[in-house]
């Protein structure tokens, strides 16, 4: 096995530097009637247009590969009562025994979460009873909350109930679609619908992937009929994607771990996208992170390294190297083939800051993000300074902002 020892250069950013005024009402709160009548405002060659979304297809080449993330939102808000009658929130984020989605959803009688508690200082210890509102059929399934332990700002909490159905069961039934905080409104039966897109497919996440809350099955139709291929992952869009950057240095910013899934067939398509020199077209940031992890994961392949999960700071060093995405793509399939594995688990942290060099994805289909924000950052680094330009004509222009907003296509800049 070889082994390296690289110094992490950490980029040094000033989060102050990509930032921007956004008002209350420049934030979408609802989405549009129809998911493909959102603006597209449109970045290449260095200059700006705009278009509907409705005409996507017609604004890509016919080359391209547009890579999808399928996962689905679950609905992971959960409120429990105590006997006092004091109400405590549990939002779900991520299983924690059974620790694999599948088994933890399929589970009949109890299984434990990693989850963000509200109102915990009432909650030290004890059972919390689901509150069914009166609600006979929820009555039936009994749900109990039990505090398990404390992981820095965590909770793990234990959930029991009656009836033999799963735990996925039990959350439809009892849980709320978690919309994000900046919509400063709750939950409503819209967004059950369409805070999800129509391709998914995979539960697990705890906020969506909007930059594929636009895609309805006309403007999907339309690409299949250019010829336009289409691909599938899966990332698993944790509650850290709505966390401001804190720190005025990035350096000083934990970046969250998210898991992902891709199948061989999918490397295999990237692979031969790669070598063609055909574009990579990447629906939303989850699936940027996700695909340029590939590159990172396949070049530990490369070196004879087992492919682990992706750390943030992983892709800046001072050694830049010289393994092309090919051959970084092709270690990995390589990799799958021999160790028979068809679905690839891993996470990553990856950070993409301004000085991260692309490998995989040239085009980037994508909302616009809030200020103080690592996706905001994702943003700069894909087409430089020129996001001050894409963000000032939205804002000028009446955009709409955030998760319920349009959407931007973005060339990568070479």
């Amino acid at each position: 096995m070889i082994r390296f020892a690289i110094k992490k250069v950490i980029p040094k950013i000033n989060i102050q530097d990509y930032t921007y005024t956004l008002s209350d009402d420049k934030i979408a709160k609802y989405p549009l009637p129809n998911r493909e009548d959102s603006r597209i405002l449109i970045f290449k060659h260095n200059s700006l247009d705009e278009s509907k979304f409705s005409n996507l297809a017609g604004l890509l080449p016919s080359d391209s590969l547009l890579i999808f993330n399928k996962t689905k939102v679950v609905p992971a808000r959960l409120l429990f009562r105590k006997p006092t009658g004091a109400h405590i929130e549990i939002f779900c984020l991520e299983p924690y025994y059974p620790n694999e989605y599948n088994l933890n959803f399929s589970s009949t009688d109890n299984c434990s979460w990693i989850a963000v508690v509200g109102n915990a200082k009432k909650w030290k210890s004890g059972f919390l009873h689901f509150d069914t509102n009166g609600d006979s059929v929820l009555n039936q399934i009994n749900l109990k909350a039990k505090l398990e332990q404390i992981i820095e700002d965590k909770y793990v909490v234990n959930f029991s109930w009656e009836g033999g159905i799963s735990f996925s069961q039990v959350m439809e039934m009892c849980g709320k679609v978690p919309i994000p905080p900046y919509l400063n409104r709750d939950t409503q039966l819209i967004d059950k619908e369409r805070y999800q897109t129509l391709y998914a497919s995979t539960k697990g996440s705890v906020a969506a992937p909007t930059a594929g809350l636009h895609f309805s099955q006309h403007v999907l139709d339309d690409i299949d009929k250019k010829g336009i291929k289409r691909g599938e992952l899966v990332l698993h869009v944790g509650a850290g994607t709505f966390l401001p950057v804190k720190a005025n240095e990035i350096s000083s910013h934990k970046m969250h771990s998210e898991l992902f899934s891709v199948e061989i067939s999918m490397v295999r398509a990237l692979l031969e996208q790669v070598v063609a020199g055909n574009p990579v077209v990447a629906v939303g940031t989850t699936s940027v992170r996700t695909l340029e992890s590939l590159y990172w994961i396949g070049l530990k392949c490369f070196n004879g390294l087992q492919p682990s999960d992706t750390e943030q700071w992983e892709p800046y060093s001072e050694t830049s190297t010289d393994v092309t995405p090919t051959q970084a793509l092709q270690s990995l399939v390589e990799w799958m083939e021999s160790s028979n594995i068809h679905i690839m688990e891993r996470k990553t942290r990856i950070i993409i800051v301004p000085g991260y060099k692309f490998r995989i994805v040239d085009i980037l289909i994508t909302n616009f993000h809030q200020p103080n924000s690592t996706l905001l950052l994702l943003i700069a680094s894909f087409v430089g300074d020129y996001w001050k330009s894409i963000y000032s004509y939205a804002l000028d222009n009446g955009f709409r902002f955030l998760s319920y907003g349009d959407s931007s296509v973005l060339f990568r800049l070479d």
